[in-house]
């Protein structure tokens, strides 16, 4: 009798911590995990080592890898080489995905500079002026989970550093996790990517190795194409890398592309019940608190930031 006793004395314990920790505790489901396929490509405007300007060559290379998002260099728009036609908009239409250009420089008639194509249509984008002895551009797309910028870099050294404080600015501005891909014209062991080490996790690999190297793509000796992520505690900004692929195509461009996958925590995680269920359409403030039950117009809320469904909504 005493042993039940202490039994059940011991078991009203554990159930009264319990009920006192789980309205403290937030509860993710599975869906607060996600997989992004990054992938960065010089395309050289559409040119291959052939001397043939052919798209549709490099927009199978794009689909075939499957990226959520992919970063373009050297892309012409309305440019007399490349026979006046929107390569970033044909690209997208041709990959099924949203096309953003940024045009670093004004070229015979058009501009020249890099793209982003997208699966998920973009919340916002701008370029950043880069130092060049040809001016280049940093384009930053926002979307819902993450951040993505693009940019080429100079052949001079002294202006690739110098973008690099302009490339920091940027990333610390968002609170999104930030990732930055493209070519940046220095191997892994230059003061530059050295420097860039002590703010950025590279998630492409940077052994020595010629199955990591991307250019020249009929036969690669360096590494000048890079996919990193803002922060270098990784854990903070991805779970794990699935996959890092330099993609084997020697002929569509002067570059090989790069391609990674990764896990990571949605950044709009919302809250759950502590019991694991969410309730359609119930608003919560950002400290858990429920705010309303049931569905509610956006407009009928206070100005504010909310969690409704496990996403942050803006109320202005």
């Amino acid at each position: 009798m005493k042993n039940l006793l202490l039994l059940l004395a011991k078991n009203y314990r554990i159930k009264l911590i319990l009920c006192c920790l789980l309205p403290c505790m937030m509860v993710y489901s599975q869906d607060d995990v996600m997989s992004l396929r990054l992938m960065t490509y010089n395309i050289r405007h559409g040119e291959g080592m052939d001397n043939v300007l052919d798209l549709d060559r490099q927009a199978a290379v794009i689909q075939n890898a499957m990226p959520d998002v992919v970063g373009l260099q050297e892309v012409d728009s309305c440019v007399k080489r490349s026979g006046y036609i929107p390569e970033a908009a044909i690209l997208g239409n041709k990959t099924g995905m949203y096309a953003t250009f940024g045009p670093a420089i004004p070229l015979t008639g058009g501009k020249y500079g890099v793209a982003i194509l997208s699966k998920e249509k973009p919340l916002s984008h701008h370029n950043i002026p880069l130092p060049g002895a040809e001016k280049r551009t940093l384009l930053v797309c926002e979307f819902q989970e993450y951040v993505f910028a693009c940019t080429h870099l100079d052949l001079e050294e002294a202006n690739r550093l110098a973008s690099l404080d302009i490339i920091l600015e940027e990333a610390a501005q968002w609170e999104k996790p930030f990732f930055i891909c493209g070519d940046w014209n220095d191997q892994p062991s230059s003061t530059l990517i050295t420097e860039m080490k002590k703010h950025f996790s590279f998630l492409n690999n940077l052994i020595d190795n010629s199955s990591n190297y991307t250019f020249p793509a009929n036969s690669p000796n360096r590494i000048i194409d890079y996919i990193a992520s803002y922060g270098t505690a990784p854990h903070r900004v991805y779970k794990s890398i699935r996959k890092r692929q330099v993609i084997n195509e020697p002929k569509a461009s002067d570059h090989r592309p790069v391609l990674v996958e990764i896990t990571m925590n949605r950044y709009t995680t919302g809250i759950v019940s502590p019991f694991g269920e969410t309730k359609e359409g119930t608003v919560y403030d950002l400290t858990g608190k429920r705010i309303v039950d049931g569905k509610l117009p956006n407009r009928k809320l206070p100005a504010g930031l909310y969690i409704r469904n496990r996403k942050k909504i803006l109320v202005k």
